[in-house]
């Protein structure tokens, strides 16, 4: 039996891989905000994303965090201060965002 994956279990298993790490419906617009408007704090980002819940934000932040694509850093202020950043592994998705952004530009209702 042949162990060598071909083009297409390969193609399938790395979009699946890419969709594991960035799919759901709120990673992929945390990680644009991020890139397009640099660091943001903990609520400036939530107003960002209407609809989010405080748990589902959390959660995708910390996924995001350990999986490498954004940095958290908290300031020992009174009140306490956290905010999140694009890692340079982060920024790699930047050009696939701006894709994703176009074509739903141009083929969104709204156009």
């Amino acid at each position: 039996m042949d162990t060598q994956m071909n083009n297409n279990e390969k193609l399938k298993c790395s979009i699946e891989y890419t969709l594991k790490k960035i799919g759901g419906k709120w990673k992929t617009v945390i990680l644009w905000h991020l890139g397009v408007d640099g660091s943001l704090r903990y609520n400036e980002l939530r107003k960002l994303l209407s609809g989010v819940t405080h748990k589902v934000m959390s959660q995708q932040l910390k996924e995001l965090e350990e999986d490498g694509f954004i940095d958290r850093t908290q300031y020992n202020t009174i009140p306490p201060k956290v905010e999140y950043a694009l890692t340079e592994k982060g920024k790699t998705l930047m050009p696939i965002l701006e894709q994703m952004h176009l074509w739903g530009t141009e083929h969104s209702d709204n156009s």
